[in-house]
């Protein structure tokens, strides 16, 4: 797959001052929401409105879209202020649908991107026609899937392509709906630097509270753009209500947004360092989530040994887990100084953490 620079022009075309901003509800709902929220947006950096009209749910029962009358209501939104339309496509018959009724920008979901077939069936129905294509990574954290995706349409002759990472599914609870993995949207950017990347921190976080923080995150590794919820009355949105935000509320971030521009040779240096440094919090993040995973079943191994009475120390254990470590670290480029250090330090935590439990 041979991604050139032309394949950018659809985003430059735009001659944007900032990145490009894709905003909207989850849900098209009534021909007022979307219509209001339009108007709305207007007052924003928005480009592209973004609508789902067909809401795969992952349990049946919840609403799933209004289905192919929301696309008229986007057709008048668009001749009301302008805004390019965009909406997900889950099978050829949605992409009918939406060429008939002129959607600029289609998307491909999560769940459909872990579908080679859908992805085919969708890439053989969009042949020569020139909308713009974004493909979402899959729900689980496969990079060749993602790349799948995106090459089929590329087989197809879409030119104008892009990728929106929406992090990825996972069993264990932490503070994002759908942990980033950054490091697999890094490695395709720099696999594939003249494909637009898009985030997506609506559904990374699955909170309103923290879009500006991954907005800022993304674009600190230098992202191409953001595809952020918006609708009038949030707290009452037919779904995904806790992720959605305000278009005034979009308004303040973006105005809080900081974004770099590199002109000189300086400002080129002052990005690259900016983007390593964001890569280093990102591991550092992980480093927490793992510590914090670690202490917890630190504790699990504290009540059992309460319950049954054993010492909290076990030397034996101990000096077998250390041994592996210093294997395993100098693999990988570690010193033995550093992984004793570093060992220590957590056995002794882990040490802290049981006592507490033993001792009440």
């Amino acid at each position: 797959m041979d991604i050139t620079k032309e394949n950018r022009k659809w985003l430059d075309d735009f001659k944007l001052s900032h990145p490009l901003v894709i905003a909207g509800p989850c849900s098209a709902e009534t021909e007022e929401q979307v219509l209001k929220i339009a108007h709305e947006l207007k007052k924003s950096d928005a480009t592209i409105y973004r609508a789902g009209i067909w809401k795969p749910r992952t349990r049946p029962g919840g609403f799933e879209g209004v289905g192919a009358i929301g696309l008229k209501w986007l057709q008048k939104a668009k001749a009301e202020t302008g805004l390019l339309m965009a909406t997900e496509v889950a099978n050829a018959a949605h992409v009918k649908l939406a060429l008939e009724h002129d959607i600029d920008v289609l998307w491909i979901g999560a769940r459909t991107t872990v579908n080679p077939f859908a992805v085919q069936e969708i890439a053989d129905a969009l042949v020569g026609t020139d909308k713009i294509v974004l493909v979402k990574n899959p729900v689980n954290p496969d990079l060749a899937l993602w790349i799948g995706g995106v090459e089929r349409l590329y087989n197809a002759g879409i030119k104008k392509l892009g990728v929106i990472h929406r992090g990825f599914s996972t069993y264990e609870k932490t503070k994002y709906r759908n942990i980033p993995e950054w490091q697999i949207a890094i490695e395709l950017q720099s696999r594939f630097p003249d494909l637009p990347l898009i985030c997506d921190p609506s559904h990374i976080t699955g909170r309103r509270d923290m879009i500006h923080e991954v907005s800022q995150q993304a674009l600190d590794l230098n992202y191409d753009g953001l595809i952020i919820e918006t609708h009038i009355d949030p707290e009452n949105a037919w779904s995904d209500a806790a992720q959605q935000i305000t278009p005034n509320a979009l308004i303040q971030i973006c105005q809080d947004l900081k974004v770099k521009k590199p002109t000189t040779e300086e400002d080129d240096y002052n990005t690259e360092m900016i983007k390593l440094r964001a890569n280093i919090d990102i591991a550092d993040g992980k480093l927490l989530e793992l510590l914090g995973n670690r202490m917890r079943v630190a504790e699990q191994i504290g009540a059992l040994k309460k319950a049954k009475n054993v010492a909290v120390l076990q030397n034996k254990r101990w000096n077998e887990i250390l041994g592996k470590m210093i294997l395993d670290g100098q693999d990988k480029g570690l010193s033995e100084e550093f992984i004793l250090k570093i060992f220590k330090a957590i056995h002794q935590e882990s040490i802290s953490h049981q006592e507490k439990i033993i001792n009440g």
